[in-house]
């Protein structure tokens, strides 16, 4: 069996408006309400030397109980992804149009205790066989290991553990490049960096985000990657169909025509709850809201999305409403946003230029939308500050009223 090792290298120098560095969240992303924020507590004291030797010992505390917060979260995190996963790999372009789909497995296994806990993770591949008589290979591939470290400041995790749900960033796409390559090509791949008919990502992605979410019906989930080329340009769509323990899983809206009305299944009054929370291992709850969006058609063809959201603990309701028109899969928005609509009630959304909002000092953010059954749907937003820099997650759970 052919094997290979991730290599994980830091983002190139001409990658400038991305910075690798991670750093603390800017403490703007405290609740406006004075009364939300984290209480930090007054010591009374008469003494600047009791002063210093209080507050130590407070801030001891403080940090003891985020480390046994941040061991406990990559626990859960880690058991969230044990197994064995059968499914399948697709990848789309810009236009949500299915370019290749290849047969895929991936073995999860941890070592480790506690804060030195890790995940171990084989991809295998399904090879394209060299002629009709042969069999196919499957080609491993060893993916770098999760740890501490690096799901805190490598990856920027924000993970739901309740709703089973994540979002994680890479430096490279060298995993993805790797199945293409071996899944379309396999044993006749001669290393060009750009092979005939075949789309391979960027060597020098600006970004490169994953965001998964649990079925809520079966041991299944869908891995969703946002590709962009270095100027911040949507570049590609790449999706992983999984099933724990179960026989290679095949969604039938990705081999036919049925869905050619991509957008119907989005269309209605989707009303829940969402919950946000800061990136990292230590991430903790930012805010909760009741959500309402309203998405519909209007007369001239375009499509109108009202979303209302009222933060928990008060009365206090945001109304924001985009215009956008619809061209085959894509809807484009006013605001510089744009869904890629895919089978299975799934849809995909970035701006439509990266690299703009960043020179103009704009946040931004990246959204996978998943409609497992009709009437009730999931939704993770992955929000970056305008250095490029993942900031927070917030995870939706909606019913169409």
């Amino acid at each position: 069996m052919a094997t290979a090792l991730s290599s994980i290298s830091p983002p190139h120098p001409h990658n400038t408006f991305l910075l690798p560095k991670a750093r603390k969240p800017s403490t703007s992303l405290w609740p406006a309400n004075p009364f939300l924020r984290p209480v930090i507590p007054f010591i009374r004291t008469q003494s600047p030397l009791s002063v210093r030797s209080a507050a130590a010992t407070v801030e001891d505390g403080r940090q003891n109980d985020d480390v046994s917060m941040s061991i406990d979260v990559l626990q859960r995190f880690i058991e969230l992804n044990l197994g064995n996963w059968n499914g399948s790999f697709h990848q789309f372009d810009c236009n949500g149009n299915l370019l290749h789909k290849i047969s895929t497995k991936l073995a999860a296994s941890s070592y480790g205790e506690n804060e030195l806990m890790s995940l171990i993770q084989s991809l295998y591949i399904k090879q394209p066989p060299l002629s009709s008589e042969d069999e196919s290979e499957w080609f491993e591939y060893k993916i770098k290991e999760t740890n501490m470290f690096t799901v805190d400041k490598y990856q920027q995790i924000g993970f739901f553990p309740k709703e089973k749900a994540f979002a994680l960033r890479y430096q490279t796409a060298g995993m993805l490049e790797t199945v293409i390559r071996q899944g379309v090509l396999g044993e006749d791949d001669t290393g060009e960096e750009f092979p005939r008919n075949l789309k391979l990502p960027s060597r020098r992605p600006a970004i490169v985000c994953e965001s998964c979410l649990y079925s809520l019906e079966r041991d299944a989930r869908v891995r969703a990657f946002h590709l962009t080329d270095p100027r911040g340009v949507l570049d590609m769509l790449i999706l992983f169909l999984e099933e724990r323990g179960g026989e290679v899983l095949v969604h039938p809206s990705f081999d036919n025509s049925k869905d050619s009305d991509r957008i119907t299944p989005h269309l209605g009054t989707w009303k829940g709850r969402s919950i946000t929370k800061r990136s990292g291992v230590y991430g903790s709850t930012i805010a909760e809201a009741d959500t309402v969006a309203i998405i519909e058609m209007n007369e001239e063809g375009q499509l109108v999305q009202d979303i209302r959201s009222t933060s928990s603990g008060s009365d206090i309701t945001t109304s924001v409403q985009w215009m956008g028109s619809v061209s085959n899969n894509s809807v484009t928005f006013d605001g510089g946003f744009e869904l890629t609509l895919l089978p299975g009630g799934i849809y995909m959304g970035c701006p439509t230029d990266i690299a703009k909002s960043v020179q103009e000092s704009k946040s931004f953010h990246l959204e996978l939308c998943w409609i497992e059954s009709p009437g009730k749907r999931q939704r993770l937003v992955r929000t970056y500050d305008v250095e490029g820099l993942a900031v927070s997650t917030t995870y939706f759970l909606e019913i169409k009223q």
